[in-house]
């Protein structure tokens, strides 16, 4: 699958020289604007790899709108601007862009930040899938301790008991020891209940 990029410049014959050079060199540009607040909703619309944008463009800059990209983790985002200030940078940095290409531009300029820019997203993407698998685990583990310590204040359970009744039940009922824990705590689970049942 060809890497699929939304274009936003807000300069016709930039935009037409960076969709041209763009699939020249393999990329699907599955949209291009004029204005910030369209190139924002041709990402939603379109689901692209890559969000290219130019800084100063009507209706939204091209920071408001990888501000905007990158709260949803919607896509990499490369800035293209005339301009190399550093301020401007540490400004595109906070709202969150991957890469940063300054005109005029070369392809050998444009590709390789584009890639880089992918690169990046990429492991920003699966750092944040990990952090909320261990928060995600986190939790999980606390909500079976808070079920083991109502266990064995209700029930007269050791610790090793009552991890073995919640697992036993997890596995019996083809559940998530977290929905057991859960129906433990809220009180509609108990031992009783089961060996009744």
């Amino acid at each position: 699958m060809p890497t699929r990029v939304v274009v936003a410049e807000d300069e016709a014959i930039i935009r037409m020289d960076l969709r041209e050079l763009l699939v020249e060199e393999g990329y699907d540009v599955v949209g291009e604007a004029g204005r910030g607040d369209v190139a924002l909703a041709l990402v939603n619309e379109h689901h692209p790899d890559v969000a290219l944008l130019d800084i100063k463009m009507p209706g939204m800059d091209g920071i408001s709108v990888a501000r905007r990209i990158n709260a949803e983790r919607a896509c990499a985002v490369v800035l293209v601007t005339a301009f190399s200030q550093r301020e401007l940078i540490e400004e595109a940095t906070d709202a969150g862009v991957h890469g940063y290409v300054v005109k005029p531009f070369e392809r050998h300029d444009l590709v390789p930040a584009i890639e880089v820019a992918l690169a990046r997203f990429q492991a920003e993407s699966l750092l944040a899938e990990q952090v909320a698998n261990a928060e995600e685990r986190l939790e999980v583990r606390k909500l079976v301790d808070r079920a083991k310590g109502r266990l064995m204040d209700s029930n007269g359970l050791s610790e090793a008991d009552a991890f073995g009744f919640i697992q036993r039940t997890a596995m019996q009922s083809r559940r998530q020891m977290r929905d057991v824990a859960e129906e433990i705590l809220s009180g509609a689970l108990t031992p009783e209940a089961m060996s009744n049942s």
